[in-house]
């Protein structure tokens, strides 16, 4: 029966492998945003990133009516379909003859 210690090759791989794992899992919930009642929301900051836009246009769309938001006490999130839709009703299409 061999002894198994923390420099065996085979604890080392097994280290490494849940070192791997344990980045994915928390790259994978930095992103994960739940979803309620069928609905993503987004927080200014995500939306600033998806829009390319600073928070000050965000403030300026939401001051002009241009984006729907939900305010919770000091909180404002937005809902991803919202976005999407303030996106396709502007979107221009170029005609070509």
């Amino acid at each position: 029966m061999d002894l198994l210690t923390n420099e065996t090759e085979e604890i080392i791989a097994h280290k490494e492998m849940i070192t791997q794992l344990r980045n994915r899992i928390e790259e994978i919930l930095k992103n994960y945003r739940p979803v309620m009642n069928g609905e993503i929301y987004l927080s200014g900051e995500e939306v600033c990133r998806m829009l390319h836009i600073s928070k000050r246009t965000l403030q300026q769309y939401r001051d002009d009516t241009i984006l729907p938001y939900i305010q919770i006490g000091g909180k404002i999130i937005y809902k991803e379909s919202d976005i999407l839709t303030v996106l396709e009703q502007n979107y221009i299409s170029i005609q070509t003859s």
